[in-house]
């Protein structure tokens, strides 16, 4: 996680706090609008949005704004990030921060445990499947 200085920690604790939830789970977490998606989510010890260099620069927190609103709090990697994609509701979690309620999936070859089956979310439009945890 990036350096925090007590200055930056006192401005998250006072700033507006905002649900999260991440789909297909469900999971839920609040998160300041003084931080990004993905700090909020690593402050708490959750997991849900894979983690990378927390910067911007890998990709790897790719995710898709299902419902809500998010304002940047930084340059979003074109070369994981297109224009279009952005006008879509893709991002980087670790670029914005939640303006209300937000509801986000992971974009991505992302698994995650789902009862005894694993759900994959696709990359392009956000679906999921199930499929067998021993064959993939």
């Amino acid at each position: 996680m990036p350096h925090t200085t007590a200055a930056s920690r006192a401005a998250a604790a006072s700033a507006a706090k905002h649900d999260v939830c991440l789909a297909p789970t469900g999971e839920t977490y609040t998160c300041s609008e003084a931080e990004s998606l993905l700090q909020g989510m690593a402050r708490l010890g959750r997991k849900g949005i894979p983690v990378g260099c927390l910067n911007g620069g890998c990709g790897v927190c790719k995710i898709r704004i299902i419902a809500g609103r998010v304002r940047r709090i930084g340059a979003m990697s074109r070369a994981h990030v297109s224009q279009d994609e952005e006008a879509q509701g893709i991002c980087l979690a670790c670029r914005v921060a939640p303006l209300g309620r937000v509801e986000v999936a992971v974009v991505g070859k992302m698994k995650k445990a789902w009862s005894d089956q694993w759900i994959a979310v696709s990359q392009v439009d956000g679906s999921k499947r199930e499929i067998n945890s021993d064959k993939e």
